[in-house]
């Protein structure tokens, strides 16, 4: 049976999550991240392939982090991000998908042969919904997170912490409790009319 209640309280969630950019240094309970990590891990993907590994830092492995991504901390602009006391890590693994869509229930699809034959990369549309799910279940703890992309460091990110060289990066999800931040620059942007973007029956 629907139940608009649930909806409700899921819209009020959705609506609430925005980047957070400054944390206190207060830990995220042992208890709470396992929670959040697990919601992170039910969202969809194609052939259930479930491709996502997380990557968790806390401790002096945030430091580590940030010593290899950024050259000069003291310059950077958000340095209440530098404070957040978890980092995740979101991995996927493209060859999960060439190796789940060779299986028999699947290998008709010729998706099998090689991830070049993916016209559309669900890894990281699959990757991105888990992602998502994390975003909204720290919103919904009442945490703060920021998703921020690795960009070239990438490859020194991998090396630094043992990640095996075939899983790809999704970016790095800053976790804690928030503190007054300031919005970042794209915070203003209107959203577009929902006429603007629904097309009903055709463009």
């Amino acid at each position: 049976m629907p139940d608009p209640d649930r909806l409700g309280a899921l819209g009020e969630v959705i609506r609430a999550r925005r980047m957070v950019r400054a944390f206190t240094d207060e830990p995220v309970a042992a208890d709470l991240l396992a929670r959040i990590l697990d919601l992170a891990r039910r969202a969809p993907s194609a052939g259930n392939t479930q491709p996502w590994e997380l990557l968790v830092l806390t401790g002096d492995d945030v430091a580590r982090y940030w010593s290899v991504t950024l050259a000069s901390p003291d310059r950077f602009r958000w340095q209440g991000l530098l404070v957040a006391p978890t980092l995740v890590v979101p991995y996927v693994r493209p060859d999960a998908y060439v190796d789940r869509y060779a299986e028999p229930d699947k290998a008709s699809t010729g998706l099998g042969e090689a991830a070049s034959a993916w016209t559309v990369p669900y890894w990281w549309v699959d990757g991105g919904a888990a992602v998502q799910n994390l975003l909204l279940a720290a919103a919904a703890a009442g945490l703060g997170a920021c998703l921020f992309g690795q960009f070239d460091h990438e490859s020194a990110v991998r090396s630094a912490f043992g990640v095996p060289a075939d899983r790809r990066a999704l970016g790095t999800i800053a976790l804690g409790h928030p503190a007054p931040d300031e919005p970042g620059a794209s915070a203003g942007r209107a959203r577009p009319a929902i006429d603007d973007i629904v097309h009903r029956g055709r463009w």
